[in-house]
Formats: structure tokens, sequence, C-alpha cells
């Protein structure tokens, strides 16, 4: 089904590694991450976080973040700090963003 108007959600993804083979996998965010599509990001990042290493979501390029977007990504926060031996990162936050995670005291969550 093609999204609805104003609710693309698309990334790309990129991954290196350092010189001691630690894999970064870093998704750039575009769009809304909303109720229509969050479950695109669970999918995406889940994987990712069972395979270990230091995932990013760079969302200098996302629009908009509603609260189904906000809870997948603290779930996929927790499942990351239980998992252990892997890092979920959030960069690049725009002011709307992180003015967000701030009312929603969940800046510092992602922080560290």
């Amino acid at each position: 089904m093609p999204d609805a108007p104003g609710t693309a959600f698309h990334y790309q993804i990129e991954e290196t590694k350092d010189e001691a083979d630690y894999i970064t996998t870093t998704i750039k965010c575009q769009g809304k991450l909303i109720s229509e599509n969050a479950d695109e990001i669970r999918k995406l990042v889940q994987p990712l976080l069972q395979r270990g290493g230091r995932t990013v979501l760079d969302f200098a390029d996302l629009e908009y973040l509603d609260s189904s977007g906000l809870g997948a990504l603290v779930g996929l926060k927790v499942s990351a700090i239980n998992r252990g031996l892997c890092v979920l990162e959030l960069v690049n936050l725009t002011p709307r963003i992180r003015k967000l995670l701030s009312i929603t005291n969940l800046l510092q969550l992602f922080s560290s």
C-alpha cells in the first residue's frame, strides 16, 4: 500500500568497520516517523541490535516524530540496553525532535 500523502518515511543504510572490526550501522532517516510506519523502524533496527555493534539513527532529515514513532524508539533503546554488547544512538536531532525528547524526559535516555 503506498504511503498516504505526507506520511512517507525513507532511510539509507551505511555500514562501516573500525580497525577492531567493530561494525557501526548508520541509518539516515528522512520524512516522518509516525504511527503508520513506526513498525518499519522496529523491523529495520531489531535485527541490527541482535547482531550487536553500534547502530546510529541519523535524524538530520527527519521532519516529524509522533508518539508511536517515539514509542518505537524507546522500545528499541530498551532492547539495546537489555541485550548488552550493542549501542543505539540518535544523532543530528532537529530542534523539534530534541524538544520532544526533552519534554518527555527521554533526552537523557538517548544521550547515554
